[in-house]
């Protein structure tokens, strides 16, 4: 599956040259051009990766860095002509990932775009993972216990997985959503509540009983 990128640039020019660099290197492109509906087209785009100007019309890249943070670990390029110790700092503070100033080497910004994805999104895990003699099966989407097994969805392996990575520690609901987010699932709290119960059910159908717990005002833990 190609990795998508989003464009938060300005100068047509410039923007034209990046979809251009990027789609012949494999990659699925989409620039913004309405910078004051730029979160809304990230959510709607679910993108890998974010390049993001600094100096916008009415915005600018800082303010929408910032916004991003708030639900999104997804890697951000900062590109920009503004070459200040101060900018870059600012852009490292707010989550930013990568700075670049114009005119950029393209393969420099190639070889930082690429690091940042394979950090970002690990072509390999493991192909089962437990905890406490319950094991979950990521490539035929199955947990087991005992010699019984249930069959999962896409959502609720994504969410069990989370749990299991994270086992013995508090998850918040808000850590999930983001996780599944970041994944290209979209769920928002009410559908988290809704999985949550169908993975109960599936857990106690094959002798899982009280396997996740709910920690009152803080989240679920294994």
């Amino acid at each position: 599956m190609k990795k998508k990128i989003l464009l938060i640039e300005d100068d047509f020019t410039i923007q034209t040259q990046l979809k251009t660099l990027l789609a012949g290197n494999g990659y699925e492109v989409f620039a913004v051009t309405n910078f004051s509906r730029a979160i809304g087209q990230i959510k709607d785009f679910l993108p890998h990766l974010v390049i993001l100007d600094i100096k916008l019309p009415g915005s600018n890249g800082f303010e929408i860095c910032s916004q991003i943070r708030t639900f999104s670990d997804i890697p951000i390029v900062f590109v920009t002509s503004s070459n200040t110790e101060m900018d870059e700092l600012n852009s490292i503070m707010l989550g930013g990932d990568a700075f670049i100033t114009k005119p950029y080497n393209t393969a420099i910004l190639l070889a930082k775009i690429g690091a940042l994805l394979k950090r970002a999104y690990p072509a390999s895990q493991p192909e089962m993972i437990s905890w406490n003699e319950a094991a979950l099966h990521l490539e035929s989407s199955m947990i087991e216990y005992k010699g019984q097994k249930a069959e999962l969805t896409k959502n609720e392996l994504k969410i069990l997985y989370y749990l299991f990575r994270n086992a013995g520690k508090i998850c918040s609901r808000n850590d999930i959503v983001d996780f599944l987010w970041d994944n290209q699932l979209y769920v928002d709290d009410n559908a988290l509540s809704v999985n949550m119960t169908r993975i109960r059910d599936k857990l106690e159908a094959i002798g899982l009983t009280g396997f996740i717990k709910t920690k009152h005002r803080q989240g679920y833990t294994l």
